[in-house]
């Protein structure tokens, strides 16, 4: 079946059903409402197609045409762009450096957590899992300024934490232990009608 995705004229995802990087770019979809055939793999099975299309074989890997992007940030920021509405980056370049600078920090401190779990069968080990909660406590403040992450629009940064956030007791971090702001900034977007639906059922299942 190979390179049968270069060939569909709808933009495809190929996704992972427990995966938080994949995750994070189903939500900026489903924030813009954009059309997409998704396809979530088994990661002990990967199709023909992926290796074709990213070198690094690994997903997210979107699909536009005759585009082939991978990279979660990366895919996301296309989106963005190629679908200017509604925005999910600031228009200045401070404050967008500023939510880049923010994204970099979540990709290494949150992601790589995130990614050890995964490679674990969503277990986390109990250093790693102390070192995320105490990365979570030592932000907790930064929630509670805006609606949303340093920002009162929903962005890209939002799309990168609502992933881990909703893994969470899936790691083991339980209800108790997440502090207010942050359990109130879930609670309130997890309701998103997009983060509903970009949920797939393994994800669902977290929390079940």
């Amino acid at each position: 079946m190979a390179l049968i995705a270069t060939r569909r004229s709808v933009m495809t995802l190929f996704s992972a059903p427990l995966c938080a990087q994949s995750h994070r770019v189903r939500i900026v979809l489903a924030e813009k409402d954009i059309t997409v055939d998704i396809i979530n793999i088994d990661l002990d099975d990967k199709p023909e197609d992926l290796s074709d299309l990213n070198p690094y074989n690994t997903v997210p890997t979107l699909v536009d045409r005759d585009l082939a992007l991978y990279g979660p940030q990366v895919i996301s920021e296309y989106l963005d762009e190629r679908f200017p509405h509604p925005p999910l980056m600031p228009v200045d370049p401070v404050s967008r450096a500023a939510a880049r600078l923010a994204l970099y920090r979540i990709e290494r401190d949150w992601y790589s957590v995130a990614e050890e779990a995964e490679a674990n069968g969503m277990k986390l080990p109990a250093k790693s899992r102390k070192i995320l909660l105490e990365s979570l406590v030592a932000s907790a403040d930064i929630f509670a300024i805006k609606p949303y992450f340093l920002s009162d629009e929903f962005s890209l940064v939002d799309c990168a934490i609502l992933p881990i956030l909703w893994r969470l007791p899936a790691y083991g971090i339980a209800p108790k232990d997440i502090p207010k702001p942050i359990a109130d900034y879930s609670k309130r977007l997890f309701a998103r009608p997009s983060f509903k639906l970009s949920l797939t059922e393994a994800e669902r299942g977290l929390r079940a």
